[in-house]
């Protein structure tokens, strides 16, 4: 005979969480609940259902930033209450969010004076900084249009097409076409050449990414310039660049100091970088620099007055919290240079480790590069068996969140593996997930095992073309002999 109890209605008597009528009830998912819950009981019911998230530190897909340091999460929590477009209720924070920006511009060698104000601006990430590059862009083109009495109405931006989907969105949601250069096998980055062929009168910007989504590697930005300042020449367009370097920006500083891709190129107008991958901020901290104050149209900003000074301001969002643009001032002067390059070293020295350990299993071919972002590619040499969709879904027993995915158009048959290695991954993490993977492989070898040669008439039987796969020691099947060169004698 089941047990029943009436519960009374507020279960003030009650004190265990799992002892209450809470826990027999479904959580309310279409519908706000009539009544209320006790706070012990609302927390206990959400926290059980993060239980089966992933662990964010182990979340290899993302370049997002899941580790800081105990006294910038309190900055964080002591200042989630502010709103960041109350500049005059929070002048402080304003203040701090333009030190960041002019210390940001200085570092990609904005050419400013010493104490002279950078043009910049905080976003919620990247994908805002986009949107404010690509409308400066557009104002910037459709005014110099309108002024030479030419039409103004089919603007366009030449990108890779390997870039983020925000500049997807961009295109669609402000009406510019998206004009992609094909990546291909082997090369998938925007080709430079392809891109400058595709410039006309209409392209308001070329847009390079400093650290690939799929592979982390660098676009020649140089190389872009210096073609792109010949066509100009030849034309008398000025078309710019704009460098999307949500991922690199905070890298390349600091790991390749000689590398040309920031406004020392002249034709590079606009920057934007992500505070909350390596420039090490929880999520939800992005920024945009100009070169100049001319590269951004005055009728896009808003001015506002606060203590008798003069604010701009040029944000698609509106209300958000500070807290994340404090986190970046303390990074910024916390860390220092010193700090972030020591940081970056260790990443690179541990995606090395790893990309290692995956050249000895002799399984994987890297797509990644040496010089970008601290970012492992790889996929699987032979894909007869098993893809690197399955070892990315095995791997997820262990914890590993490693995402598998297909490179874009024109190269969409390669897929591949990718490890993203952050500020917390370190050398033993690396270790351990070789050693991980390596297992998944001896499972997936076994839950699909190689077909055995087939034999007819006791000979081994071939392709058409005569040759026959076999381990180096020339043995196939136990006692079927075959040359070194993988060529079928026919007889044991």
């Amino acid at each position: 005979m089941g047990l029943s109890k009436t519960f009374s209605a507020s279960d003030v008597s009650v004190h265990s969480t799992y002892a209450s009528r809470y826990i027999r009830d479904s959580p309310a998912k279409y519908k706000m609940p009539e009544n209320s819950t006790p706070k012990d009981v609302a927390f206990q019911m959400i926290n059980d259902e993060l239980m089966l998230d992933g662990k964010p530190r182990l979340n290899l897909a993302s370049f997002v930033t899941t580790w800081m340091e105990p006294e910038c999460e309190k900055l964080i929590m002591d200042s989630l209450n502010k709103n960041y477009v109350d500049m005059d209720e929070y002048p402080v924070t304003t203040e701090l969010q333009n030190r960041c920006v002019n210390m940001i511009a200085d570092l990609f060698h904005a050419p400013h004076e010493d104490g002279e104000a950078a043009t910049g601006t905080g976003t919620v990430g990247s994908s805002e900084a986009i949107m404010l590059a690509g409308l400066a862009f557009k104002r910037k083109w459709q005014n110099k249009m309108k002024a030479q009495g030419k039409p103004y109405d089919k603007p366009n931006i030449v990108t890779g097409a390997n870039v983020q989907v925000c500049w997807e969105k961009f295109a669609r949601y402000f009406e510019v076409e998206l004009k992609e250069v094909k990546v291909r096998e082997d090369y998938y980055v925007m080709d430079p050449v392809k891109a400058v062929e595709m410039v006309d009168e209409n392209t308001i910007c070329v847009a390079a990414i400093l650290g690939s989504t799929y592979n982390g590697e660098f676009e020649d930005v140089k190389l872009l310039n210096d073609l792109l300042l010949e066509k100009n020449k030849q034309t008398g367009w000025d078309t710019p660049i704009h460098v999307d370097a949500a991922s690199g920006g905070f890298i390349a500083p600091f790991l390749y100091p000689d590398l040309e891709w920031d406004f020392r190129l002249p034709l590079v107008k606009s920057i934007n970088v992500s505070g909350h991958k390596y420039g090490l901020v929880y999520a939800g901290i992005g920024w945009i620099v100009w070169r100049a104050k001319e590269d951004l149209p005055e009728d896009l900003i808003f001015h506002i007055n606060y203590l008798g000074a003069d604010q701009p301001t040029f944000t698609l969002n509106f209300s958000k919290s500070s807290s994340q643009i404090i986190a970046q001032y303390y990074q910024l002067i916390r860390l220092g240079f010193e700090g972030y390059r020591n940081i970056m070293e260790n990443c690179q020295n541990n995606a090395m480790v790893l990309k290692a350990g995956l050249i000895k299993t002799e399984r994987f071919k890297i797509l990644s590069k040496d010089i970008g972002v601290p970012v492992v590619a790889f996929s699987l040499k032979n894909r007869t068996r098993y893809n690197e969709f399955k070892v990315s879904e095995n791997l997820r027993r262990s914890g590993w969140i490693v995402p598998a995915y297909s490179m874009p158009e024109d190269a969409k048959h390669v897929a591949l593996l990718r490890v993203v290695i952050r500020e917390d991954f370190s050398c033993t993490l690396a270790e351990r997930l070789v050693s991980d993977i390596t297992h998944v492989l001896q499972e997936l070898d076994m839950l699909h095992p190689a077909a055995a040669p087939a034999i007819e008439n006791g000979h081994l039987k071939v392709a058409a073309n005569g040759l026959l796969k076999v381990p180096a020691n020339g043995v196939a099947n136990g006692d079927h002999k075959v040359a070194a060169n993988g060529v079928a004698n026919g007889m044991a």
